[in-house]
């Protein structure tokens, strides 16, 4: 895995007291992994990564000056965004499409994928929220962003954005009231995923930690393409400076989990 580096730890000024994280930014893969058997296509879709979040992300440090974490490789080869333990951790059918270097997987695969790239991201992820914390001196807010498709199994999704939360409101609600005040969006409240699922980047590092957070997942078409892209980072940029800037959401409170 010669200079392959499965994070990317973008630097900001932690007095903000907010992180960023882009579990699916990138659909890269090791050469030795080459395509995973899979279609040059593939790489392309949402099964391999979330589409425009890179760039809304790499924009909204810049403009916040804000750390980032992004995930360098493709869910394809592992998912940052799952549990260890979780079954959908490596997957062989995603959206009707067989990944050919998953089936079958060997253990020492699976624990050797683990080692070389979900570890060393959740370590960075670990590390860039301790070091914020450390140096603002106060818990950080931590924002997830995430992309989801415009319609799936053919069923049109009506969500411009959704925010995803378990059982920890503070972050979440404040969001989703935040995008409701533009009347041209409509946003889902755990739309169009449920934000509680045992072991994910928001579980591990969050709810379990009692760090204020939420999940932003935008839809793709808004952000595939450069206009969309600063659309929404003109629209995101305020709206996460303001919550950052109150003091509620940078208290540690354990809320438990609907899956713990």
């Amino acid at each position: 895995m010669s200079g392959f580096q499965p994070f990317e730890i973008i630097p900001g000024d932690p007095h903000h007291s907010l992180v960023i994280l882009a579990d699916h930014a990138m659909n890269r893969l090791p050469d030795e992994y080459g395509d995973l058997g899979l279609p040059a296509g593939a790489f392309s879709r949402h099964i391999a990564y979330d589409i425009g979040v890179e760039d809304v992300t790499r924009k909204l440090s810049e403009r916040l000056g804000v750390p980032a974490v992004l995930g360098c490789f493709s869910r394809l080869l592992i998912d940052p965004n799952r549990g260890e333990d979780d079954p959908t951790l490596i997957m062989k059918l995603s959206d009707g499409m067989v990944i050919p270097a998953n089936h079958p997987l060997p253990a020492e695969e699976r624990e050797r994928r683990l080692n070389l790239f979900h570890r060393p991201y959740h370590d960075a992820v670990s590390t860039v929220i301790a070091e914020t914390w450390r140096k603002a001196d106060k818990p950080p807010l931590v924002i997830s962003i995430h992309s989801f498709t415009p319609a799936w199994k053919g069923v049109p999704r009506p969500w411009h954005a959704g925010v995803l939360w378990d059982t920890d409101p503070r972050a979440a609600q404040a969001l989703i009231n935040a995008l409701g005040m533009d009347p041209a969006l409509v946003v889902g409240d755990n739309e169009p995923y449920d934000g509680a699922l045992r072991g994910d980047t928001m579980h591990r590092h969050c709810s379990m930690t009692g760090l204020p957070h939420a999940l932003l997942e935008i839809r793709q078409d808004l952000i595939g393409d450069a206009v969309g892209v600063e659309s929404w980072v003109d629209r995101l940029a305020p709206i996460l400076s303001d919550l950052t800037g109150q003091p509620e959401l940078h208290e540690v409170e354990l809320h438990g989990s609907r899956v713990s």
